[in-house]
């Protein structure tokens, strides 16, 4: 197969559309569609189901999707940690969602910066379930996840902490006075709605957000409640509270990198991490 036609088949399956996809891709539609019946034929199987108004994935092409983005991923990264290389100046890129691992963030930093060797870093502030696609594309060299909200499938990870959670409410909220709470406490509150990786967003009563922002001026304004780890207490506003939940699956946070990396400045950054 060649590239070219993979990044034609994958933005075909990710519109659903022929129109949209060659409209994406800046070609017109006809080659566009000549090119996946000729990758059909190649590979002997259908990939896609056509109709006049629809465009559906077979069984075969749902797994040629998932193959073809994680192959374009690394060619992406090849040409991008190849044009870095070349730049002379050498660096480490970090990932992390804003807002989060904001007691972690500042002491790696810092403690990594004072090691022999050190090279610079530089924070990627991204949002929700964004680490792990930067991190196969190269624009990240490595990144700080929170399982089970952050998956880190195919990736090398070093566990740095486990913690629970809370329930962080606004300010006079009636369960504000509880000294704890469990997870049936909170069954049928507006419990924030976080979108998925393809940008849909699951079903449920709470709102729907995109960043650790937005949704604290969410929970102020009594529209939503929220889960989140320990140690966001540390930062919450004045006008918000937060009960811990003793039954609340952990958190653990994890420092996470592509496996085929050879770096020294990441391996040094790393070893920092489980340091702390």
């Amino acid at each position: 197969m060649e590239t070219r036609e993979l990044r034609y088949f994958v933005a075909v399956a990710e519109e659903f559309h022929f129109g949209r996809a060659a409209e994406r891709l800046g070609i017109a539609q006809p080659p566009l569609s000549r090119a996946i019946k000729q990758l059909e034929r190649r590979l002997g199987v259908q990939l896609l189901e056509r109709t006049s108004r629809t465009v559906e994935l077979t069984e075969a092409g749902k797994v040629l999707l998932r193959e073809g983005q994680a192959a374009l991923d690394a060619v992406d990264a090849a040409a991008r940690r190849t044009r870095r290389a070349a730049a002379g100046e050498p660096k480490l890129v970090l990932v992390t969602k804003a807002g989060a691992s904001s007691e972690l963030l500042p002491k790696l930093l810092d403690a990594y910066a004072a090691e022999p060797g050190a090279v610079a870093v530089e924070v990627l502030l991204c949002g929700i379930g964004e680490q792990e696609r930067l991190l196969r594309d190269g624009r990240a060299d490595v990144g700080l996840l929170h399982r089970p909200f952050d998956s880190t499938t195919g990736l090398d990870i070093e566990e740095l902490s486990t913690e629970g959670q809370i329930l962080v409410l606004p300010k006079d909220h009636p369960l504000e006075g509880r000294t704890d709470l469990r997870m049936a406490d909170i069954a049928g509150l507006p419990l924030p709605r976080w979108p998925h990786c393809d940008g849909g967003y699951p079903d449920g009563p709470g709102p729907e957000v995109h960043d650790h922002a937005q949704l604290l001026q969410l929970i102020a304004l009594g529209r939503a409640v929220a889960l989140l780890p320990e140690t966001a207490r540390i930062h919450l506003r004045r006008d918000l509270a937060f009960v811990p939940i003793l039954d609340a699956p952990t958190v653990t946070t994890v420092i996470a990198w592509p496996p085929h990396s050879r770096s020294l400045a990441l391996a040094g950054l790393i070893q920092t991490a489980t340091r702390l």
